[in-house]
């Protein structure tokens, strides 16, 4: 009697036991298989079309003021959010380098073998050109993926380059001196030839703003255009340098091994190059014009 007590007893203890873990075991299948649920049901409602690299873009063109034009980014107008579809980023570059010799022989043969003319007998002529940019862009498009209207854009961002442009002072006697004035005092070369340059460098950064277009052509093929500026920290610096040589003032005094007349030339020089650098000060923004193909994954 006694061990048939101690059996029961044994039962009623193990009994509660393993009820509790079969309640558990049960609990841990029903959480798996929502688990389970809920990520067959994010797997069937996912857009593949919101994944990378769908949004990735890139394109190439040109720029008046650039050179060869290319960039690199981001937008993808499949994603849900109203926010998320109408922006993109965009890093941006340009650079004459890979055609600036081509360029300049266009640019030279222009203006023909006299070159510009800018006074009797003085012109300027052998120009040479170049510049470059990179910046990072913001772009935002205010129709989203609405048809047409869904590839306007305004842009902002900031943007470094510079632009160089270099040409050489051409001076022939032929049929009279080679006259010329600055700062209103009149000077002229009596020799046969004159020879100097004129330079304009511009190194600019800051703020852009514009506004484009992104035109789809087929798949993801697009025409891309952009016109902004650069909001420029600094406008356009303007250099002269022509030789004293041969080189008399309005009463025929010789300049050259003359240090008052030397000083006096060079600080009507400096006097007629902040004139000019006054006019260019007025205008502090670097224009951006940007034409090309693009492709959107």
């Amino acid at each position: 009697m006694k061990k048939v007590s101690v059996f029961i007893l044994m039962i009623m203890l193990t009994l509660p036991s393993m009820a509790q873990e079969k309640t558990a075991t049960n609990a841990a299948v029903v959480a798996t298989q929502a688990g389970v649920a809920s990520v067959n049901s994010l797997i069937k409602n996912s857009n593949p079309q919101t994944k990378f690299p769908h949004g990735l873009q890139f394109g190439v063109g040109v720029s008046p003021t650039s050179g060869l034009n290319g960039f690199i980014g981001y937008n993808n107008k499949k994603f849900n959010s109203f926010w998320a579809k109408r922006f993109g980023v965009r890093f941006d570059f340009a650079s004459y380098s890979p055609i600036k010799n081509r360029l300049n022989t266009k640019i030279n043969e222009s203006i023909g073998e006299e070159g510009i003319k800018i006074e009797d007998n003085l012109n300027i002529e052998d120009i040479s050109l170049d510049a470059k940019h990179y910046g990072l862009l913001v772009d935002f498009y205010p129709f989203g993926d609405t048809w047409f209207l869904g590839g306007w854009r305004l842009s902002g961002g900031y943007v470094k380059g510079k632009l160089d442009l270099d040409a050489k002072i051409h001076g022939k006697n032929v049929g009279g001196d080679i006259e010329f004035e600055l700062n209103g005092v009149k000077y002229k070369y009596t020799g046969g030839e004159m020879r100097g340059t004129v330079d304009s460098d511009w190194k600019y950064k800051g703020p852009y703003a514009g506004l484009g277009f992104d035109l789809g052509i087929f798949r993801g093929f697009k025409i891309f255009m952009d016109a902004g500026v650069v909001f420029a920290d600094k406008p356009a610096q303007i250099g002269l340098d022509v030789p004293l040589t041969d080189l008399v003032d309005a009463d025929g005094n010789s300049v050259a091994g003359n240090e008052t007349l030397i000083n006096l030339f060079n600080a009507n020089k400096e006097a007629e190059l902040r004139k000019a650098q006054d006019e260019m000060d007025k205008y502090p923004y670097y224009p951006l014009v940007k034409l090309g193909f693009m492709y959107r994954f």
